[in-house]
């Protein structure tokens, strides 16, 4: 398969499909013991890690234990920043994080929610894999005062939640915390985590049924059945298998739907089929998690970056690459992946969880690693703490994109990121069934761990992967043991080659497989593994026949000049926004015969910089031809506008741009239009200018849906479009149309909308009316028709022909509800028609 269509359909759309059915785990021997695995399967449960425990299918990978793994190169220094940034300092800056007074330390406390979870379970895992002792010690002290707060009947955190859904408990919150406890046992081997997790889970047991379909918790649930699986597979307890069946049969089903369109429900929930497959064994469930994130990235994940337009709601017709991606989806989808990786053995979740990581996850943060946005985007040209006021994301007028702590406004993110790289580097190494070991993720770093006869070896990984293309291997043992080694080929690689202690090993596997180097090993030997990277483009034709460029696992994106302006927060905690320097709007000069080659890859010599993710540090480029497009512009809000079909015709002079990798970039441009002649060759629309100004008391989403021309097919019509004036509840608010000329009418119709039907908070308003603007002054409309207040439908109200350059609606919200307008119409007539 070429790379690019691997690629199309891997990391983007369908490869899950084809790949659940064709892998067949079959080893080939090759003739100097090497072999090749398409997916990594066993039938016995085995390895020194606490396999998978009968009934539950056996794996062919096991997550070593937390601290196995020692971090180097520049992930270390990604998590040493973490460490004195946002994550390893939160309790400095978030005041959901003072231990005392906390409700998941002093139940009687009604303080706290999903904030100290979220935080725990990174943070103690980045003192674990740092073996930094001030981390390790305050997250001690916060599991400590967590696990002696539980209740006799076996809840835990603050009581509050006991009853906050509709009289029921909230569990979702706990399900972080449940990770944490999971971490901290495996690092310090404290048995109190199993009576404790008992005993809730023994509550959990006695919740009724209804209950498990509630709010976040509802689509959530496949975070509480790892736990539930990992503490089965420590003390048998065949109970906790009945818990887990009767929370799958009673949660969101993601076996035969997708049940939500929250993107970090999504990142989270798609999984849930296959977790509960280990237990089931029914096929359906492995396939259907598969189909969920195809179905997820074919709507919505078709750009580069590995993550999906989920700004927080994927939206119908919103997918174009300039739609963000939280940064709390980006950690929950490598979660999800790693996690995917072992339980599947498909060497196809690593890529994925490798193509975010190094493409997405960087350029989340400032380089310090103080601030982080709320969502990152693929095509970004300035990143301001302005909100946005026509619906360009999906959360309404809320600020999404400046680089701060954002603990109140931003709230989940900066408490959850800090398990990304934290569990990225502990899942680079993985346990074999057959008592081996799998450099499943590469990085540089030196694991510990028990092979062949139990005895413990030490492995370092060197490289400057994925800025490099070879990853050298070097064993330290006490004594000569036999074992496997996995090495995994990523589905852009064609041709790896080996060579052990400097002699080459036949090899037989191509893209996406294992390689299984399996020997009777000693101490010194050494492992090299060759990656050839090449440079190659990949088209997107969901999305106007843009492009992205590739090498290797880096998506390149285009090296925009950026001017970062502190414009609030403290030496200590910045907050920044970030504007660009130089153009943008550039095609890109593609050979159409051989894409690749129209691109020179540089390298800048020297050592691998200990943090490579900034413009200055990146250690290679791309140049590229390509042509500036004029009409491409930003938007009135200064976001980028959508793209438009591909080639684009222009006859502005080529230029030689520079493309630095996507996680080095927080302004640029990563989806290219591309630029052409011939009679396939588009032209770039100028954007429209408005008819008419729209202005409104205040605006919550999109103040140009309500004269955008898409019809509503009901009042919580969700696919197109909407202004409302939420949060606002029972106010006066107005809406007004200012005209450039005159214009004649004697009708208008106005569509409300009412999210009712979805429990939302937006009602048709109490009343309402129609002012005209006569001279200086707004005046009421005489001679009205009733001003209706129906749902589903357009209130038309009809009046003698007045003329008049402004119309105002004024409106009287219900009691306790907001509301907004889905679309108002102005019936024009003519002049003729008046005399």
């Amino acid at each position: 398969m070429k790379r690019r269509d691997f690629l199309k359909k891997g990391l983007a759309a369908a490869g899950g499909a084809v790949l659940a059915g064709g892998a067949t785990g079959q080893a080939k021997a090759t003739t100097d013991g090497a072999r090749t695995m398409r997916q990594a399967k066993t039938a016995v449960a085995g390895g020194f890690y606490t396999p998978n425990r009968a009934p539950l299918t056996p794996t062919a990978f096991t997550k070593l234990p937390t601290g196995s793994v020692t971090p180097k190169g520049w992930i270390r220094e990604q998590l040493l920043l973490q460490a004195e940034g946002l994550c390893g300092r939160m309790p400095e800056v978030s005041d959901y994080l003072k231990y005392e007074g906390n409700g998941w330390v002093d139940p009687t406390s009604t303080v706290g929610w999903e904030e100290v979870p979220y935080w725990l379970r990174g943070f103690g895992d980045l003192g674990y894999v740092l073996d930094d002792a001030r981390i390790t010690a305050l997250a001690t002290k916060w599991i400590h005062g967590i696990m002696a707060s539980q209740s006799p009947d076996g809840w835990f955190g603050p009581q509050n939640l006991r009853t906050s859904l509709d009289g029921g408990p909230d569990m979702w919150p706990h399900m972080p915390i449940l990770n944490a406890l999971q971490s901290y046992h495996e690092y310090t081997g404290d048995t109190h985590v199993f009576t404790f997790l008992t005993k809730y889970f023994q509550f959990q047991a006695q919740v009724p049924a209804g209950q498990f379909i509630k709010s976040w918790a509802g689509v959530r649930w496949g975070d509480n059945i790892e736990t539930i699986h990992w503490l089965y597979n420590r003390t048998g307890g065949t109970w906790l298998l009945d818990l887990a069946r009767h929370i799958h049969e009673n949660s969101a089903d993601y076996t035969n739907s997708i049940p939500t369109w929250h993107n970090v429900n999504l990142s989270q929930g798609f999984r849930e089929p296959a977790q509960y497959w280990l237990q089931s064994k029914d096929q359906k469930h492995l396939d259907a998690t598969y189909h969920n994130y195809d179905k997820v990235m074919g709507m919505y994940g078709q750009f580069a970056g590995g993550g999906f337009a989920g700004d927080e709601n994927c939206r119908v017709g919103f997918g174009d690459p300039r739609q963000g991606f939280e940064t709390c989806g980006i950690v929950e989808f490598m979660h999800s992946f790693e996690m995917l990786t072992r339980l599947s053995g498909d060497p196809l979740w690593a890529d994925r969880c490798e193509y975010i990581a190094f493409n997405s996850l960087p350029a989340a943060f400032d380089p310090q690693g103080k601030a982080t946005h709320y969502i990152t985007s693929a095509n970004s040209i300035q990143l301001d703490n302005v909100g946005k006021q026509h619906a360009q994301f999906g959360n309404g007028a809320f600020p999404m994109q400046a680089l701060k702590p954002g603990v109140h406004d931003y709230r989940c993110c900066p408490h959850n990121y800090g398990m990304g790289w934290p569990y990225y580097a502990q899942e680079m190494w993985l346990g074999t069934a057959d008592n081996g070991l799998c450099a499943s993720l590469y990085g540089a770093s030196e694991v510990r761990a028990r092979v062949g006869d139990g005895t413990q070896v030490t492995m370092a990984q060197e490289t400057d992967y994925p800025f490099g293309d070879t990853v050298h291997f070097k064993l330290d043992a006490p004594k000569s043991v036999s074992f496997p080694l996995y090495l995994r080929v990523p589905g852009w690689c064609s041709a790896p080659t080996v060579r052990v202690n400097g002699k080459p090993v036949a090899v037989q596997g191509g893209p996406l497989s294992y390689l299984v180097v399996e020997r009777e090993w000693r101490a010194g030997d050494s492992v090299s593994l060759h990656l050839p990277m090449t440079v190659s483009v990949r088209a997107w034709e969901k999305n106007q026949n843009s492009v992205s460029v590739d090498h290797g696992p880096l998506t390149y994106s285009l090296a925009i000049g950026e001017r970062w302006h502190r414009y609030a927060g403290t030496e200590r905690w910045p907050e920044y926004e970030v504007f660009p320097t130089s153009a943008w709007n550039y095609g890109l000069e593609i050979d159409k015969t051989d894409p690749g080659q129209s691109f020179d890859l540089v390298r800048k010599g020297g050592r691998l910089a200990e943090n490579p993710w900034t413009h200055a540090a990146t250690p290679v480029e791309l140049r590229a031809k390509a042509r500036k497009i004029p009409n491409w512009q930003a938007d009135r809000d200064n976001v980028v506008t959508v793209l438009q079909p591909s080639p684009v015709r222009t006859d502005q002079p080529v230029e030689t741009v520079a493309l630095i990798p996507m996680g080095a970039s927080h302004l640029r441009i990563t989806s290219f239009p591309t630029v052409g002649s011939g009679a396939d060759a588009h032209e770039w629309s100028a954007p429209k200018k408005p008819e008419m100004a729209i202005t409104a008391s205040y605006i919550h989403d999109d103040i140009d849906a309500v004269a955008d021309g898409m019809e509503p097919k009901n009042s919580n019509d969700q696919a197109v479009p909407r202004l409302t004036f939420w949060d606002h509840k029972g106010t006066s608010e107005w809406v007004q149309y200012d005209f450039p000329r005159p214009i004649h009418t004697s009708s208008v119709s106005v569509y409300w909308f009412d999210d009712g039907a979805s429990n939302g908070g937006c009602r048709i308003p109490k009343s309402w009316r129609l002012l005209y603007k006569d001279g200086d002054a707004f005046k009421p409309v005489s001679g009205v028709t009733t001003y209706g207040t129906d749902k589903d439908g357009y209130n038309k109200v009809t009046f003698p022909s007045l003329t008049t350059n402004a119309l105002k609606i004024e409106i009287q919200l219900q009691d306790g509800f907001s509301g907004g307008i889905l679309e108002w119409k102005v019936e024009r007539q003519s002049a003729s028609n008046l005399m």
